[in-house]
């Protein structure tokens, strides 16, 4: 390694430390490979980490056996790599922030005639497009109101009907579709409209009074769906007493640190005012600082498409590689960007409103029982990070037809059903299956980058090829699986009785049916085998009803079979091209299969 460290060149590029085991434990990027990396060591008398440095980077440094390092053509190019690497392969010794979601916007496009609001999260074409936003909950319950309240055209579809419509007779439309409406009126109720999205105390009020209304009515379900809409759009503003005089716009990101725990907040101020804020609490491991939190913020914040409104960003601490994002948000944007530290005035006040509101959450962040509960499950299988986000894996088939693969995702105590997946496959043994249902998972890390912990539902077989995919790849991920009980070999499931066991890479072991760590990983199995049993049942279904389609116009279930072990599904098979089927059976059921998907 000493001679790998004294050969590097003096360019831009991303490196990679590993320990004895070949695992990752941090990227890093650098505008000089060869200076940035020999400063981490003192190379005389033998090579050991720098005595200047940190503790929490000499025993870091301490681990580190290997190296590989990535030659790119820039420092926003390492910037870049460095940001997708650690998505991708989630090293120890890095921090890993999923916030990379856009935050959707209100707009309206003011050159149509009759304008009508719609929700983006992106630049949509157009030369007098106004956004409202972004926010972090609520653009929908937003939208939704302003339908409501507002006689604006309420669907696309309903100008090209020529005639009034249900929304005219309910008193909801103008109906300029039938009737003459003049561009002041319809102008006034958008200018209405805006105002609600402006003053939401205005728009609650109206929901209030609504709501008061269907109450005494005895309308109790849409007061109670009113209700929570009312508690949603209260959740999208943080209310602030700062008056900047003007109507500016900013970013404004704040993290304050407590016990091993960051805080970060994020407030959105538009036109002199903070319409959203959102914010996240991380439990990082001790290497993590500052500065890398809010680098990781930004990058992932603003993703690689430009957002709808840039306005000037501002955060509570500098970091050291600020100019760099800065100049990476400026390419992105399109325009000069701006990354600023109020150091007095208003901007300031702005700032500190942010770090308030991030030491309260810290200061009323208390550990669960969800979170000792994690704490127990990570002791217990000796894992690297605490498993607040969880993917577990089965899957489903019957004697290797219909074959398919579910992902299940906990997070932080509760299952995000948003973040589910399914997955067809083509294998036909449950170890292939595993393997192409982890590696489709594992491809998508650039884009949804990896959990703190994978559950595999199998034994000790399946664990390891999970974890085999996972080195090959590279990617620094905890995993564990879980096995049902055995009675007369045959696999034993029974909630709350059953003897399971559990495997992690050095170690099998059970626990008593009323631990909580083995309930704990038990539900997210069961979660995992209901989902992916569920979506096989769908997918048999429609199978056999598509076989039968084709039975009933002479296609026989051997030739349906040879069809999808060719194509996979049936959606592929309304796809492919005549002359394809033609080479898989004949030219006869080619024409009539292609005239059933016509």
């Amino acid at each position: 390694m000493k001679t790998s460290i004294k050969s590097l060149p003096a360019k831009p590029g991303v490196y990679q430390y590993f320990d004895t085991k070949g695992r990752l434990l941090y990227i890093g990027k650098a505008k000089n490979l060869s200076n940035r990396v020999k400063s981490y060591f003192r190379f005389i008398p033998e090579l050991e980490a720098n005595p200047n440095l940190s503790p929490r980077i000499k025993i870091m440094i301490n681990e580190t056996v290997s190296m590989h390092y990535i030659v790119v053509e820039s420092e926003h190019d390492a910037l870049i790599l460095e940001n997708s690497l650690i998505k991708q392969l989630k090293p120890k010794y890095n921090i890993l922030l999923r916030d990379d979601k856009t935050y959707p916007y209100l707009y309206i496009d003011l050159n149509e005639k009759y304008a009508r609001f719609e929700i983006t999260r992106k630049v949509v074409e157009g030369k007098n497009i106004r956004y409202f936003g972004p926010f972090s909950i609520a653009a929908r319950d937003i939208l939704d109101s302003l339908y409501e309240l507002c006689k604006l055209v309420q669907k696309k579809s309903c100008l090209q009907g020529g005639k009034a419509c249900l929304y005219y007779q309910l008193d909801k439309c103008l109906a300029p579709c039938e009737k003459s409406v003049s561009s002041d009126i319809y102008g006034s109720i958008i200018e209405r409209a805006i105002y609600y999205i402006e003053h939401k105390s205005a728009l609650i009020k109206k929901l209030h009074d609504r709501m008061t209304f269907y109450a005494e009515e005895m309308r109790f379900e849409e007061a109670a769906n009113l209700r929570d809409r009312i508690e949603r759009i209260k959740k999208s503003e943080l209310s602030s007493q700062i008056d900047l005089a003007n109507r500016a716009d900013f970013d404004i990101f704040a993290v304050a640190e407590k016990g091993g725990k960051f805080a970060i907040v994020r407030l959105f101020m538009r036109h002199g005012k903070v319409v959203s804020s959102t914010h996240d609490i991380i439990t990082a491991n001790d290497y993590v600082q500052k500065d890398e939190i809010y680098e990781r913020i930004l990058l992932e914040f603003y993703g690689s498409e430009k957002p709808p409104v840039t306005a000037p960003i501002l955060i509570a601490d500098n970091f050291h590689s600020r100019i760099l994002v800065q100049e990476h948000l400026s390419r992105l944007f399109g325009k000069k960007a701006t990354i600023d530290v109020p150091q007095r005035g208003n901007k300031k006040k702005l700032i500190e409103l942010a770090r308030t509101n991030a030491r309260e959450l810290l200061k009323n962040s208390t550990l669960t029982p969800q979170d000792a509960l994690s704490e127990k499950v990570k002791e217990l299988c000796r894992l690297r990070r605490l498993p607040e986000r969880i993917e577990v894996f089965d899957n489903s088939h019957m004697a290797g037809e219909a074959a398919v693969g579910g992902m299940i995702v906990f997070d932080k105590g509760k299952f995000d059903k948003k973040s589910y997946r399914q997955f067809h496959l083509d294998a036909r043994d449950e170890y292939a299956q595993m393997r192409e249902t982890l590696s489709r998972r594992i491809n998508s890390f650039e884009t949804n980058p990896p959990p703190d912990l994978w559950i595999i539902d199998g034994g000790k077989t399946l664990l390891s090829l999970a974890t085999d995919l996972l080195e090959s790849n590279g990617v620094n991920l905890d995993v564990i699986a879980i096995s049902k009980e055995k009675i007369d070999a045959k696999s034993h499931r029974a909630k709350g009785k059953a003897h399971d066991q559990i495997h992690t890479v050095d170690e099998t072991f059970r626990l008593s049916p009323s631990d909580k760590r083995l309930q704990r990983i038990q539900r997210l199995r069961d979660e995992a085998h209901r989902f992916a049993i569920s979506f096989h049942k769908k997918t048999k279904q429609k199978r056999d009803q598509q076989s039968k389609l084709l039975a009933l116009h002479g296609i026989s279930t051997a030739k349906v079979k040879k069809l999808l072990n060719h194509f996979g599904t049936f959606e592929m098979i309304s796809l492919a091209a005549e002359e394809t089927i033609a080479s898989i059976l004949n030219s006869a059921d080619a024409k009539t299969i292609k005239k059933l998907y016509e």
